[in-house]
């Protein structure tokens, strides 16, 4: 009943009040009942989606006096329904306040989940999420094994290799025992949805690093080449450090900061269970460390991967669906922080390549910190273009952003993430042009279905490899 007040007085143009329904119904100022009946209809098929909408442009805290029916009414009528042009009554002030804000949010829920059309947000019933449905991926530590022998090891325990995936309805039939190697990156495995390989002697030893493939994007796309020197500017909690010191070959040098003395500490665990022996840890501010410090004269390569809201991580939308969306003022505060961090990266002298990324969903983490640091240094850097083929690329909010990768799970089959990879325009005096050329990145042949019998190896032991 009150869903039915609220939608009477936004077409009626006043304000509601208990008892009143009557009235506006069938008052002067509302004649349509069939109107009325389809705005209720509506607002009630879209209530998910608007209570999501509202929550997280905080209509209710800002606007304390506004009804929650009213306001659901309002949100659908401005957002879905005919909008307010020409009118809006006493609420024009109220709508012209927050429209924009609105707005951002109804746009961020469509990226969230990976759809263009306002339709495709309703929700299908007790359908699985797609969250539910990403793969476990699994990323073969070059340093202490190869992808052969790995596949080879899980096949040996009853898992079916099927080859290289060729395409995303691949991923999406996998099931049981099943398993394809990534059609991106060469050391990627993938396994079914829920596919627990925690216990696995591989993972213990360090030869399997549990990693989401959009996670395994930053290394693969700044590309340094063995004997680089390299910085991983917020390293915690290792796995792209250990990605970063894989494409190495343990030959170079990474500098690797993080504040959280206890995740450091986490992360120095796992790069020596994957034999990592080429980096340099140090519980350090990245923003408190001097490019024109000698010991990083030769950081030609940095990945910056910053604390950020963290709401495209697969754990939150499995287990909080809905919940946790941070405060305009937390967004703030975090994309204040990546925007000092990503521009103090640009200043290091002998940078020639930059990957910036977040598990973030929020075009505030994103793009916006990504234009801002291009603004600074319009002629120094520009967003070098990846991977053409990845389906889901950046929001359009400044030119050239369509460089810009995103990713989820309605996309991509992965965990929601944001990737950028900056490059200098001009090579530093100091490094030559025969090294200007970044790598391209090309996947190795497959390992194949079915050869030769192979000669079994042992299991690999439990203890870490350093």
């Amino acid at each position: 009943m009150a869903l039915y007040a609220a939608a009477a007085a936004v077409l009626a143009g006043v304000e509601s009040r208990q008892g009143s329904l009557k009235g506006l119904v069938y008052g002067s100022n509302f004649q349509n009942v069939k109107q009325l009946y389809a705005l209720v209809c509506e607002t009630q098929r879209y209530s998910t989606v608007l209570d999501a909408v509202i929550a997280s442009a905080g209509l209710l805290r800002a606007e304390k006096k506004l009804r929650p029916h009213l306001a659901k009414v309002l949100v659908y009528e401005l957002l879905l329904g005919r909008g307010f042009k020409g009118r809006g009554g006493r609420w024009k002030p109220l709508l012209d306040r927050h429209q924009a804000r609105l707005k951002a949010e109804l746009a961020r829920l469509k990226v969230r989940r990976g759809v263009s059309q306002n339709e495709d947000l309703l929700e299908g019933g007790s359908k699985p999420g797609p969250a539910s449905q990403v793969p476990r991926f699994v990323r073969v530590n070059t340093l202490k094994t190869c992808c052969e022998d790995a596949v080879d090891y899980f096949k040996r325990q009853g898992f079916s290799y099927q080859g290289r995936a060729s395409s995303l309805e691949d991923v999406r039939a996998l099931k049981g025992k099943c398993f394809l190697l990534d059609s991106l990156l060469p050391e990627l495995l993938v396994f079914p949805a829920r596919t627990d390989l925690h216990e696995h002697p591989l993972y213990q030893a360090g030869h399997l690093i549990l990693q989401d493939k959009a996670s395994c994007l930053p290394a693969m796309l700044l590309a340094p080449p063995p004997g680089s020197h390299v910085i991983d500017a917020c390293a915690a909690p290792g796995n792209k450090t250990s990605h970063l010191a894989a494409l190495l070959k343990n030959q170079g040098k990474i500098f690797a900061f993080d504040l959280d003395a206890k995740r450091l500490a986490s992360t120095a665990t796992l790069l020596a269970r994957a034999g990592v022996s080429c980096c340099e840890l140090a519980e350090q501010d990245f923003l408190e460390v001097s490019p024109s410090d000698q010991r990083y004269r030769q950081v030609q390569y940095i990945l910056l991967d910053p604390s950020c809201s963290g709401s495209g991580m697969l754990t939150r939308q499995l287990e909080e669906p809905g919940t946790g969306v941070p405060s305009q003022e937390r967004l703030r505060a975090l994309a204040a922080f990546q925007q000092r961090a990503l521009s103090h990266a640009l200043t290091f002298p002998a940078l020639r390549r930059l990957v910036y990324s977040t598990c973030s969903l929020y075009q505030e983490e994103n793009e916006d910190v990504v234009r801002a640091a291009l603004q600074q240094s319009p002629a120094a850097f520009r967003l070098a273009p990846v991977l053409p083929s990845w389906p889901h690329r950046g929001l359009g909010t400044f030119p050239g952003a369509e460089h810009c990768l995103r990713a989820s799970p309605e996309t991509t089959l992965t965990g929601g993430f944001f990737t950028a990879v900056l490059e200098r325009v001009e090579v530093p005096s100091s490094v030559s042009q025969a090294e200007a050329s970044a790598p391209e990145v090309t996947p190795n042949p497959a390992p194949k279905r079915k050869r030769r019998r192979r000669k079994a190896t042992a299991a690999p032991s439990s203890q870490p490899g350093m």
